[in-house]
């Protein structure tokens, strides 16, 4: 579990393929002070686990799954990318709650300036914009952020200045592909109310015994 709350900005320094999986070195410096073989690490939002790693760098495996899912496949190598280490019982949860488990990639459409702000409108694949609302929360290549607004195919991100330089949007551009991890309460209220069983008048839901009046106030049938 992660907070979308970027430690650092490390560098892509090599990448192998092997059967449409990658080995994936990324130089560091602050997320090595305790890392160990086997720790989570989110890079660029996808949570990858360390399989070896020296004073200067580490190494991740990318299975298919992982490639066909995110952009970590057309990095070009000496990219920057986005890094954090797993939440730890007792943090300060700064963020929101973040998986390391992409949903989908997103594209940059227009990078703009605002006062001390750059707005980023992004579109997203259809499925998707339902998770997407405003003022909620959406984690973007690993950065957790607050959604300024929502188009049917888009949204848009007013992102602050300290955001900016602590992590790897300070240089996005128009056409740029982004990870995307929408809220995971979102998907997991619709897959709840999906499977539902249909209730009747005067029947009663569950050990609160919620009735069909309480449900339909609330939205819930």
């Amino acid at each position: 579990m992660f907070t979308g709350l970027v430690e650092e900005v490390g560098t892509l320094s090599a990448v192998v393929w092997e059967q449409r999986s990658a080995h994936l070195r990324i130089a560091a410096q602050k997320i090595l002070t305790d890392v160990q073989v086997g720790d989570s690490i989110a890079v660029n939002g996808v949570c990858l686990t360390v399989v070896t790693f020296s004073e200067s760098d580490f190494v991740v495996d990318a299975v298919p799954e992982t490639m066909r899912r995110t952009n970590l496949g057309s990095l070009a190598m000496g990219a920057p990318v986005n890094l954090e280490r797993a939440l730890r019982v007792g943090d300060r949860l700064g963020g929101h709650l973040v998986s390391g488990h992409v949903d989908g990639v997103g594209t940059i459409r227009a990078v703009r300036p605002e006062g001390l702000a750059t707005i980023l409108t992004v579109s997203a694949p259809r499925p998707l914009m339902r998770y997407v609302v405003e003022k909620g929360a959406i984690c973007v290549d690993g950065v957790s952020l607050t959604v300024m607004d929502v188009a049917d195919t888009s949204f848009r991100l007013s992102i602050i200045p300290h955001t900016g330089v602590h992590t790897t949007l300070a240089a996005a551009r128009e056409g740029q592909r982004v990870n995307l991890e929408c809220d995971m309460v979102a998907k997991y209220v619709e897959k709840l109310l999906s499977t539902r069983t249909p209730v009747n008048e005067g029947d009663s839901v569950g050990d609160g015994g919620l009735s069909l009046e309480t449900l339909r106030k609330y939205g819930f049938a």
